[in-house]
């Protein structure tokens, strides 16, 4: 038995491994940009966002780039959303909008307005954020627009979270979100994209027809991001861009609550992936799961401890490589020190997600 033991957290333990190698691919990677500065169009979807858009849609308006409109969409909010809105629009000639009335807020909620701020563009070039993202800099369009070039008609950007000191549930989203970016970075370098955010996403009109829109999901409450990537994205027409200069950053939540809540209603998508993509990230999920579980296992009956504690160390120095490369291009390198136990914290947050998922459906879009 001890050595049955052993020899599933060995090969439990080198597949997490197999998969922190892969990753590697993103976390040693550079930037290769283009000079490409084409039209752009930048598409604010919201929904009862007012403060946010009274404080965010000015660094939009001030990004450094030589032709950009910026079209804002009103998804049936019942706040000052629409008035900020018509100010944005009376202020600045650059800025359109779109009005979702309530009759037709039900119809395919925000992938209904997205589609709607898409026939408005007048660019051929169509860059997502949401209402209470903030760019690291103005020159976000620019490193996002720069990697348009030859045949690649998606862009993956990072769309982190803001920092607040002394908050472990803070850490543990960011934290979250830097893996789930190492992940969907590496995914794309493989040339397998799976995903992208819709905090931070860019792909053109034309890429966006022909897929149909969001035809084939319009009925999944969430996914205008994640799905869309993952119907449309290949090893060619797909580019990653990491550059500090491209980076959002948006306003986490503040209680376990409503960031679980946020968290179902994200992960609800995963079930629509391709088989190929649920199978990669399963099967890392699952050697993760099964690391913990096993170490447990093995140093509470102390089976040849001196071996385990040998392959931990191993896991964790290729680990925290990975980790370390990708945290400092994408400026989360307060995480690091906390790795393990946000690692062990979240997988078994995400399995009570995945368990009340089962049970019951999650909220959609507000």
């Amino acid at each position: 038995m001890a050595v049955v033991l052993l020899g599933l957290f060995i090969l439990i333990t080198l597949i997490n491994i197999l998969y922190f190698i892969g990753y590697f691919s993103f976390a040693s990677a550079k930037e290769s940009p283009s000079n490409s500065t084409p039209p752009v169009s930048v598409i604010i979807c919201a929904k009862n966002e007012a403060e946010n858009l009274r404080n965010f849609i000015p660094v939009i308006l001030d990004q450094n780039y030589p032709n950009f409109e910026v079209i804002l969409v009103n998804d049936a909010s019942f706040d000052d959303t629409l008035e900020v809105m018509e100010y944005f629009k009376k202020i600045d000639s650059r800025v359109q909008l779109v009005d979702v009335q309530n009759n037709e807020a039900f119809w395919g909620k925000k992938k209904y307005a997205l589609t709607l701020g898409i026939k408005k563009a007048k660019n051929a070039t169509l860059l997502f954020t949401d209402a209470d993202c903030k760019p690291e800099s103005n020159m976000w369009i620019s490193e996002m627009a720069s990697n348009f070039e030859q045949n690649k008609s998606i862009v993956l950007g990072y769309g982190g979270y803001s920092k607040s000191k002394g908050s472990f549930l803070n850490k543990l989203i960011r934290y979250e979100t830097l893996l789930t970016a190492i992940q969907y970075f590496s995914f794309a370098k493989w040339g397998i994209p799976y995903m992208g955010v819709g905090r931070n996403l860019a792909y053109t009109s034309e890429e966006f027809y022909n897929q149909n829109g969001f035809a084939t999901h319009l009925h999944i409450r969430s996914g205008d991001d994640d799905l869309f990537v993952n119907q449309a994205g290949t090893s060619e027409n797909t580019a990653i861009t990491f550059n500090r200069s491209s980076i959002t950053r948006s306003i986490p939540k503040t209680t376990f609550t409503t960031w679980i809540l946020q968290k179902r209603r994200h992960i609800s998508t995963a079930k629509f992936y391709k088989k190929k993509h649920k199978f990669l990230l399963a099967s890392f999920y699952f050697s993760q799961i099964g690391f913990w579980i096993l170490l447990a296992t093995l140093l509470v009956l102390q089976i040849h401890w001196p071996i385990v504690l040998g392959i931990v160390a191993l896991r964790l120095l290729i680990q925290y490589t990975v980790y370390y490369k990708s945290a400092k291009k994408l400026d989360e390198m307060d995480l690091l020190w906390l790795i393990p136990f946000l690692e062990l914290f979240l997988i078994f947050t995400q399995l009570s997600i995945f368990s009340m998922n089962v049970f019951s459906k999650p909220n959609t879009w507000k």
